[in-house]
């Protein structure tokens, strides 16, 4: 396997988890951008809700190519909480 993200969730890559299960993994970015950074490889309204960001809003973002930002290219979703988070993002 030479995907970063499918090394991480074969346990070949450590990661500090946040959530598995059968169909989601859920790990904090090495990188965090926001108090609350999580990459989901699913449930970031769970996540969100679960760290008591639910109510006061959380920013979910997908990175598609190259030019958008994207440095792994599997599908995966950042889940950005904890701060103001202005508009536009950049």
């Amino acid at each position: 396997m030479s995907c970063l993200f499918c090394r991480i969730i074969a346990g070949e890559i450590p990661s500090s988890k946040v959530y598995e299960d059968d169909e989601v993994f859920a790990f904090n970015d090495i990188n965090p951008q926001a108090p609350l950074h999580v990459l989901i490889v699913r449930r970031a309204a769970a996540i969100a809700a679960e760290n008591g960001y639910a109510e006061r809003g959380y920013r979910t973002v997908f990175n598609c190519n190259a030019e958008a930002g994207q440095t792994v290219f599997h599908v995966h979703l950042h889940l950005l909480a904890g701060r103001s988070l202005g508009w536009p993002p950049g």
